[in-house]
């Protein structure tokens, strides 16, 4: 089968940073899907790896955490699908990826994909879309229904998270959400995904907060730069606060959290699936929660660039977006 890999970790612009390959087919576990990949979605994930995991020795990685496909084929143990259903995942950080023609997933963490979206449409969604559902409901512990009278502040409101945070936070809460961007583009796409107000996160945030009116936050998802921002988001919190993080960071200094008692919650959807917790399933229940957001007009793809075919060299094009910092919304690609 084709697929996309690499052998060595190597900056995007070198010509080996990505390759072309030929693999064999996967074998579906006993509650794997075997799935025929129609379209994938880039991630910041995917830079990450290539740039700092060496694969093994003799050996190429496939990247890849999104995709959409029909299932080929059945685990032994498998009960929720059947051949021929339309699917979309993000799968698991230690397993091959889905920039393959042919993949394998778990049933339990992937689900149908919304009727109403195209194979690229969808496929920009389920990564962001589980990070954001587990940061705002399992890490944050907003109340679905709740948050009335508090507000969210979403650092990097126009990246991938961002852009679907925002839209679960308007449609599954009654929180008050304040988004940031730096660009006139970028400010326009989280209002039209739903936030109520923008600020610029080039600026002091406290500073910027109280300049639109918006007073102080109970919540911050911060999901870029957090390092850069702390200082202003320890300030731009209430006393009794949370933040919710995704991004890496050294150094992180606690105590200064300790004043105002705030908490601090890490966020990464690749936990479920890497240690097979027992609310694993979760994440497809989320995902089907999701499509059906969708398909009723509530929810709208975040895909915002379609890079053609899965290769390469589209894909490389894909990382150096991403590594450049300017993507908004999500990369997708389709097709191989």
């Amino acid at each position: 089968m084709k697929a996309i890999g690499y052998r060595q970790n190597l900056p995007v612009d070198h010509t080996d940073a990505l390759l072309d390959l030929e693999l064999p087919a996967p074998a579906p576990g006993a509650r794997d899907l075997l799935v025929r990949v129609k379209a994938i979605s880039v991630n910041p994930v995917d830079t990450k790896v290539r740039r700092n995991s060496p694969p093994p020795e003799g050996q190429a990685r496939v990247l890849g955490w999104d995709a959409v496909g029909t299932v080929e084929a059945l685990g032994a143990a498998v009960a929720k699908f059947k051949p021929g259903d339309r699917v979309y995942y993000a799968g698991a950080i230690n397993r091959p990826g889905a920039n393959s023609e042919l993949h394998t997933v778990d049933e339990r963490i992937a689900a149908l994909a919304p009727n109403s979206l195209d194979d690229t449409q969808a496929a920009a969604l389920p990564l962001t879309t589980i990070t954001a559902y587990e940061l705002l409901f399992d890490r944050l512990r907003v109340a679905q229904g709740g948050g009335a009278g508090q507000t969210l502040l979403v650092i990097g409101g126009a990246g991938g998270v961002g852009s679907i945070l925002i839209q679960l936070a308007r449609q599954l809460t009654q929180l008050r959400v304040v988004a940031t961007a730096s660009r006139a583009e970028t400010r326009q796409w989280c209002l039209d995904l739903g936030a109520h107000a923008v600020i610029d996160h080039s600026k002091p945030l406290a500073t910027e907060l109280l300049a639109a009116g918006e007073g102080q936050a109970d919540f911050v998802a911060a999901l870029t730069q957090t390092a850069h921002h702390y200082p202003q988001i320890i300030e731009a919190l209430k006393p009794q606060g949370a933040i919710g993080c995704i991004d890496d960071m050294d150094g992180l200094d606690a105590m200064k959290l300790k004043t105002k008692a705030l908490s601090l919650h890490w966020e990464l959807m690749f936990t479920r699936p890497m240690f097979e917790t027992p609310d694993m399933h979760r994440q497809g229940e989320l995902l089907a929660e999701v499509a059906q957001l969708v398909d009723a007009g509530r929810v709208r793809t975040t895909a915002s660039e379609n890079f053609g075919s899965i290769n390469a060299a589209s894909l490389k094009r894909a990382h150096a977006l991403i590594e450049s910092g300017r993507a908004l919304g999500k990369v997708v690609l389709a097709g191989f």
